[in-house]
């Protein structure tokens, strides 16, 4: 639904964007990741029909963004960062003001704004002034005329900044709920929302994409090592020296003293200790309280892509 081939973008003799190129599939919701001046927030505005690019090429739902730039933005519901609201306009009015500059008639307005407001829990609020409403229920209010017309692309850019825990885990759950209806792309600086909202990922640096994948295979492709780790009940230097002595391990690190402690084992790639590590608690008579496999976190992975000491 999403293609993008060799995007770049100047401003003046500044490069933002540099040959940028990656695909969102139709039902997926795509994280566009990335630090502050990354090129994140001028992928979207050339998506959404704001700027062009200064090269390369761009289609949503198979329609041209410059070429063919109308019937690519009725396909769009977009949430900027700041969503520009009328505070002087009830819920109810504003998504009916929406509804007519996208000229639908006004039987499918109505019919639709029930099913937002519904969508998006406003209807308590839905006839009161957006000014009187807290960040978080504007932020309800930009997603609502974002779905309005039923688009079969959404791009929202932040959409959980600035609101409080409560109606974050809300505004996820929402987003979550679109997945296979609707295709999203989310641009966010929160490592954790991606991992709750997103299928797959989408890391851009310096202008550039520097990795486009699901982030269990990214773990899977940058980690060096396989890493355990296991919760064993047993003397600590004696468990140390064991773990040690297994073929296989290349570095043992223990959190927490006493005879109760967690360890991380690391191995060679391809290495799988687990049936080594229970056999030798059991043989020892230590106690077996935890044994997991464990993958980069999505931090981790941000981090060695976006570190200019990696690069180096």
């Amino acid at each position: 639904m999403i293609e993008v081939e060799n995007l770049t973008k100047y401003y003046g003799d500044f490069l933002a964007i540099e040959n940028i190129s990656f695909k969102v599939n139709k039902g997926e919701v795509v994280g566009l990741l990335g630090p502050n001046g990354s090129g994140k927030t001028t992928t979207m505005r050339i998506l959404t029909g704001f700027m062009p690019p200064s090269s390369g090429t761009a289609r949503v739902a198979g329609h041209d963004i410059v070429d063919q730039g109308l019937e690519a933005r009725r396909m769009i519901g977009y949430m900027p960062e700041s969503v520009p609201l009328y505070t002087d306009m009830t819920v109810s009015d504003y998504l009916a003001f929406m509804g007519a500059l996208r000229g639908m008639d006004k039987k499918r307005i109505a019919r639709r704004i029930d099913a937002v407001i519904d969508l998006c829990r406003l209807g308590d609020y839905r006839h009161d002034f957006i000014g009187k409403l807290s960040k978080g229920y504007r932020q309800r209010v930009g997603i609502a005329q974002c779905v309005l017309h039923e688009p079969a692309v959404l791009i929202l850019d932040e959409p959980t900044i600035g609101i409080d825990p409560i109606q974050v885990v809300e505004t996820r759950q929402l987003i979550k709920n679109l997945r296979g209806e609707q295709t999203v792309l989310v641009s966010t600086h929160i490592l954790p929302e991606v991992s709750m909202i997103c299928q797959r990922v989408v890391i851009i640096h310096e202008g550039q994409v520097v990795a486009e994948d699901t982030p269990e295979n990214l773990s899977e492709r940058l980690q060096g090592n396989e890493r355990l780790e296991i919760e064993i009940r047993g003397p600590a230097a004696d468990v140390m020296s064991a773990i040690r002595g297994l073929k296989g391990v290349t570095d043992v690190r223990r959190d927490g003293g006493g005879d109760r402690a967690q360890y991380t084992i690391y191995s060679r790639r391809g290495a799988d200790l687990r049936e080594q590590l229970a056999a030798l608690v059991v043989s020892r008579g230590w106690g077996l309280l935890k044994l997991n496999p464990m993958s980069m976190t999505l931090e981790e992975i941000f981090l060695r892509l976006t570190s200019e000491e990696e690069k180096a």
